[in-house]
């Protein structure tokens, strides 16, 4: 990548260097390509080597095309074996896969390209490609199988394992776009045409067009303006489309003014519609007794009608787009005047329009719904200064502010309570109905509402880094993030239209030649026509999912891209860490056995004298029991740990030992197995050498575990548990829970293993956590999920976030997903079934334009409806 376009994305992740051993590579999302070679072998990249005898570690380039990278330049190799396979490459070299690259000084990089869904990589797999560019060039090879460098491979090394290749790991992911704002975008179809043809520029690395956000996100390789270019390219493929470049995010009250102005502008096509149909009516009327007034009628309401489409349509014809909407409704309906059916043109024109207004006012409306349910920022904050309070925009705000939040107000920004006390409804951004209380100290997230007293809050994160904003982004970036269903839709598209059009070339001609019968067959053809737009199909796919994206938010999940609803779909086992995703992660003390002789309380005394200066977590669980039951620990004379084993303290009521049964044991005292099947740590205890009795402390399981557990049953869930801790504390948390299968004492590499094994004896893996050490396995998973209160590791790593914590969402966010999944696929097969019925209909001599412009428009609002339903739908 040149220099001019690091300066132009002066954020891009450290460059958008991906971590891969041995080379910097910017974009491109190659995975270290790690085998041995044996001295005198040849890795077949057609370049000499330097070898020192160490095995080939991390040789970290791509073979395709017959093993060869095709680069024609020589590798630099250090003395422990293929490292850092990084080279230039000149302006006029290739890489074979057939796209430009962009190169400096440095080795090969930003290696980042999109290649179309026809391209190939030359490695012998399918690869599963987006509008995102390059997706990670992630592949499973079987033990038998060739990646084409020409060695043997050992697969302990190779690493040729599909849990560790994640196709969502997009080349672009964290790489800082830029943002631009489409208005007047009407039609989905047109929008796909646009990606394409922007993606296609040489300026252009990446580029995405979201209809249901009205967004075009690009990456360039260039510091020149290219918003005009972006412009011209949008208003060729569709009239009165304007783009404006977005450098702070649109406030809510900004979006409302918009949809208040297209509603303006919805009021004027009413008007329009309202006076088309009233002369057409009055053309009807007075066919039979003045023709001549009929027919003037009728060509004036149909110029009223269709004058923005006859104009949008020769605009678009002088540019080359043959097949546009406009065009195709133009000659069906101008067909039909020349066939003299000037009842039957007209009317098409005014269903047509009618069509296009309810289409366009679903669309906004939906969107509208979708953005009120998950944009909570605030437009203003009251900054609290000495004894004044001044009302000031809330990007103004900057941590360390102290803020006043009033009862009733939806907390501005992620702070702390510096004053007051109050209730928070966390509902808006968790779902969680119940509010908590909070007080001084307490952390609090924005977009949560104050329902009570009156609070001061100091900023800690700026309205760039809130919640408020995280969640937007989230949902932005999830829409951004295509599904294989909505890619195939974009496809089958694009050849769609051109063959219809040919059908209907075809009915027109060639049985007319036959029968003779021209006006017969041209209205079958101009029929074929109306239904020719792939509208309905490009439009109610993303629509659905990103319905569905929208109606996890309100939920409190967070779906990064239709990707992982899509995967989700096809999940067959859930599997869940146990710590802070089935239980609480906090310890408590669960039961208390004392031994014969002494009680809960002198035993719990005990603990405490021994515990009470410790941080342990089962120390503090401990105390915290100490505290609550009001119990007043001896004063110790001396303390010793006896590591691993426990504590040992001298007071003046005796000598106690606190900690494991070999504590006890290795002083000669048997400790009574009371415990027997009780599930937790057991802390056991004795004084002057005499067994007093244990404790156990234990994680709590939540809440809502078992009822989630269930829920996912009764979907055809296979529930498994891995955990790091002991077999019999976690065959507890299952029995509890009713979890099916217990993986225990695992390491974090071991859980990978154990994951890949579950995959391959049920099928496509989710897999929930919240540890740092739950990362790996976070990434292997087909789904990866992470509660909101984990680790950022996990949390960035993760397919899905749930923002409740809570394991109820899990069987929710799986439930999401099949309705998405579901709707989509109703809408694809209900929009080409009726055109189909249509199509066959009208060659029977039984389908009119009406019906044609009922399978276009009509089917088009009736997907929209449908895709919407899933944000109402209880789950």
């Amino acid at each position: 990548m040149g220099e001019g376009k690091i300066q132009k994305e002066e954020t891009i992740e450290k460059d958008r260097k991906h971590q891969h051993p041995g080379w910097t590579h910017e974009g491109h999302t190659h995975e270290s390509h790690a085998h041995s070679h044996a001295a005198e072998s040849h890795c077949g990249c057609g370049h000499d080597h330097a070898h020192d005898g160490d095995s080939h570690e991390s040789h970290t380039h791509s073979h395709a095309h017959e093993s060869h990278c095709g680069c024609g330049h020589d590798h630099t190799h250090d003395g422990d074996g293929h490292e850092s396979h990084a080279h230039n490459h000149a302006a006029e070299s290739h890489c074979g896969c057939g796209h430009d690259h962009t190169h400096d000084g440095d080795g090969h990089e930003s290696h980042a390209h999109s290649h179309a869904a026809e391209s190939h990589c030359g490695c012998g797999h399918d690869h599963t490609h987006d509008g995102d560019g390059h997706e990670p060039h992630v592949h499973s090879h079987a033990a038998e199988s060739h990646c084409g460098c020409g060695h043997h491979h050992s697969h302990e090394g190779h690493h040729h394992e599909p849990a560790e290749r994640r196709p969502e790991n997009h080349a672009f992911d964290g790489v800082k776009k830029q943002i631009y704002i489409i208005e007047n975008l009407g039609c989905a179809n047109c929008a796909a045409k646009m990606e394409r043809k922007i993606q296609e520029l040489p300026q252009v690395d990446y580029a995405n067009l979201i209809y249901a956000t009205r967004q075009l996100q690009v990456v360039t390789n260039t510091d020149e303006e290219l918003l005009p270019v972006f412009q011209g390219i949008c208003a060729s493929i569709e009239d009165g489309v304007t783009l404006t470049k977005q450098e702070t995010k649109q406030a809510a009250s900004e979006r409302k003014a918009a949809e208040k102005e297209k509603a303006r502008e919805n009021k004027k096509d009413i008007w329009e519609l309202g006076i088309g149909a009233v002369l057409m009516a009055a053309g009807i009327v007075t066919e039979g007794d003045f023709p001549a007034v009929s027919a003037v009628l009728l060509v004036i309401a149909y110029l009223i009608l269709g004058r923005h489409v006859l104009l949008t349509a020769g605009k678009n014809l002088a540019k080359g787009h043959v097949f546009d909407e406009n065009f195709l409704m133009s000659i069906a309906t101008l067909g039909a005047f020349a066939i003299q059916d000037y009842k039957e043109a007209v009317g098409v024109m005014l269903f047509y329009r009618v069509g296009e207004l309810f289409e366009e006012i679903a669309v906004a409306r939906s969107r509208s719904q979708i953005m009120d349910a998950v944009d909570l920022r605030p437009e203003v904050v009251s900054l609290v200064q000495g004894s004044e309070v001044q009302v000031i925009p809330a990007e103004q705000a900057r941590p360390g502010d102290l803020l006043l939040v009033r009862p009733g107000d939806r907390i501005p920004l992620d702070g702390t309570i510096m004053e007051g006390e109050s209730r928070i409804d966390t509902s808006p951004v968790t779902g969680e109905p119940v509010p908590v209380a909070a007080g001084i100290g307490d952390s609090v997230i924005s977009g949560c509402v104050n329902t009570s007293g009156l609070l001061r809050i100091r900023v800690e994160k700026a309205l760039e880094d809130s919640m408020v904003t995280k969640i937007l982004d989230s949902v932005e970036n999830a829409a951004a993030s295509k599904p294989k269903i909505d890619r195939f839709i974009t496809r089958f598209s694009r050849i769609y239209t051109p063959i219809v059009v040919a059908l209907a070339a075809a009915t027109a001609i060639l049985p007319s030649l036959v029968t003779g019968d021209w006006q017969y067959w041209v209205y079958t053809a101009l029929t074929f026509l109306v239904i020719s737009c792939p509208c309905a199909l490009v439009l109610s796919v993303p629509l659905a999912f990103f319905s569905g994206i929208g109606a996890g938010s309100k939920l409190g999940i967070l779906f990064k891209g239709g990707i992982a609803i899509e995967a989700l779909q096809n999940v067959k086992a859930v599997v869940m860490d146990k710590t802070g995703t089935v239980t609480e992660g906090n310890f408590e003390l669960q039961r208390i056995l004392p031994a014969k002789g002494f009680t809960e309380e002198q035993v719990l005394a005990m603990a405490g004298t021994c515990e009470q200066n410790s941080t342990h977590p089962i120390a503090a669980s401990i105390m915290a029991a100490v505290q609550k039951q009001g119990i007043t620990p001896w004063a110790p004379d001396s303390v010793k740990e006896i590591a691993g084993k426990g504590i040992e303290v001298a007071a003046e009521e005796g000598t106690l030992l606190c900690g494991s049964r070999s504590l006890l044991s290795d002083a000669g005292i048997a400790a009574d197995d009371e415990r027997a099947g009780s599930g937790g740590t057991e802390v056991f205890l004795a004084v002057n050498g005499k067994y007093a009795g244990s404790l156990i402390i234990a994680d709590t399981v939540k809440e809502d575990a078992k009822p989630a557990v269930t829920a996912m049953k009764r979907q055809g869930i296979v529930t498994a548990m891995l955990t790091g801790d002991g077999p019999e504390t976690a065959r507890a948390v299952a029995a509890e829970t009713g979890i099916d299968e217990v993986h225990a004492k695992l390491l974090p590499e071991e859980k990978l293993r154990e994951l890949t094994q579950i995959r391959s004896t049920h099928g496509s893996v989710m897999f929930v956590g919240d540890g740092i050490n739950d990362a790996p396995v976070l990434a292997g998973a087909d789904v990866g999920a992470a509660m909101g209160s984990g680790a950022d590791a996990a949390i960035e790593a993760a397919d899905v976030v749930f923002m409740t914590s809570a394991m109820s969402a899990i069987p929710q966010a799986l439930s999401i997903a099949k309705a998405t999944g579901r709707i989509a696929r109703q809408n694809v097969i209900f929009a080409l079934v009726i055109k189909a019925a249509v199509m066959v209909l009208g060659l029977a001599g039984l389908a009119n334009m009406w019906m044609a412009v009922f399978a276009d428009t009509g089917v088009a609002m009736l997907c929209i409806l449908n895709s919407i339903r899933i944000l109402y739908k209880k789950q």
